[in-house]
């Protein structure tokens, strides 16, 4: 089942986190991550939740998760985003396809 790594981010080293972003995102792909989300625009829907910036990476198992967190090659850049932003993150299940979404599948 999948995992999804939802990561909000608030920048106070610009040149440094965009170095960290330039270096980051082969070594996720190394273990099999996929960046569903990577910045853009954020519209506030409910709440007063405003981040800056949020990212969503999807790995096919939290085991990949923590391969690539535990890395030589993440251990290496992770500095670069220690010192550039204050971060916040989850891992969050997937959920498994429902009967009901295996039917309209179907359908089609």
């Amino acid at each position: 089942m999948s995992v999804y790594m939802v990561i909000e981010t608030k920048s106070n080293d610009p040149a440094t986190y965009a170095k960290y972003i330039q270096k980051v995102k082969p070594i996720v792909e190394r273990f099999q991550g996929r960046y569903l989300v990577r910045g853009g625009t954020i519209t506030p829907v409910f709440g007063n939740w405003l981040p800056e910036r949020v990212i969503i990476i999807e790995f096919p198992s939290q085991k990949q998760v923590r391969e690539w967190l535990n890395s030589v090659e993440y251990k290496e850049i992770s500095a670069l985003r220690e010192a550039s932003v204050s971060t916040k993150a989850v891992l969050i299940e997937g959920c498994a396809e429902t009967d009901f979404q295996r039917e309209n599948k179907e359908e089609r």
